[in-house]
């Protein structure tokens, strides 16, 4: 900036700068004439300052709140991996010792959904991991509060999830308290609740029983939470209860899943084919 643009600034603007250099001086006089005035001053200043870098950490933490999710989703993944349920047991015999030894059959990947529909008769849930991270059809989807779904497709960086709310989703389910399994299923209407099928009326219900994954389908693991009991009926007739359950997971405030992989998954599978091949089935 010139000189000639300097002394310009400072006479259009002369009336401002006595006005500033007025009330610099009066602070100063203040401070110094007076030891009650000069404490005031200080504590105002202090508590301006204490605002100002309260305002901004506030606003830095607001944006590193995606980060910190972020870590700490990934951290639940590695803890959800330790539960005594992502391990099957096997009993060895060695030296005529029966030694039983753990090895891990559930690994998680977290991941963040992109787009997530939940008022239609068929809803979908796009995740930002796909086959580079491991992803694969089948694969189960939890929240961190329950149930979610499965994954039906997978592209390089990205998969998509059939939720339970879905009209051919169908999953093993069970009650906790007595262990009777059902079919889950969604009738199209309300985001927030379910149904449980298949259930024989000799069993009885209690309002607010526990439903968990049953853990026979070989996708989800035993004993994930997937709703709670408000009603039951029987279905004319039929012999089985129709079962009204509220989920765990609220779909419409979902951000991050989990993604299961039964390491154990294809050795089943083959298994039960060549079982019911041998049985002529």
């Amino acid at each position: 900036m010139s000189d000639n643009r300097i002394i310009r600034l400072l006479k259009d603007y002369d009336y401002v700068w006595l006005f500033l250099l007025l009330v610099a001086a009066s602070l100063v006089l203040v401070s110094r004439t007076g030891h009650y005035q000069g404490s005031r001053l200080l504590a105002w200043s202090n508590a301006l300052a204490g605002r100002w870098y309260g305002g901004v950490h506030g606003v830095s933490g607001y944006f590193g709140l995606r980060t910190e999710n972020a870590r700490l989703a990934a951290e639940n993944a590695l803890l959800r991996e330790q539960m005594a349920a992502s391990y099957i047991s096997y009993a060895d015999t060695v030296f005529e010792i029966h030694d039983t030894v753990y090895r891990q059959q559930y690994t998680y990947t977290e991941a963040q959904v992109i787009k997530n529909t939940w008022s239609q008769q068929n809803n979908y849930i796009m995740v930002g991991k796909g086959r580079a991270n491991g992803i694969m059809p089948d694969q189960a989807v939890i929240s961190p509060d329950g149930i979610v779904g499965v994954v039906v497709s997978v592209s390089r960086h990205f998969a998509t999830v059939m939720p339970v709310l879905h009209g051919d989703s169908r999953n093993s389910v069970k009650v906790k308290r007595t262990g009777i399994s059902g079919s889950l299923v969604w009738d199209g209407r309300d985001y927030r609740y379910a149904q449980v099928i298949d259930v024989p009326t000799t069993h009885q219900f209690v309002e607010g029983d526990t439903i968990v994954t049953s853990g026979l389908a070989g996708d989800f693991p035993e004993g994930i939470p997937v709703g709670y009991v408000e009603s039951a009926e029987t279905l004319s007739g039929s012999g089985f209860y129709r079962v009204k359950i509220r989920l765990a997971t609220d779909f419409n405030k979902l951000a991050n899943v989990y993604i299961i992989d039964n390491r154990f998954r294809e050795e089943q599978q083959q298994l039960t084919a060549a079982t019911m091949e041998e049985h002529g089935q």
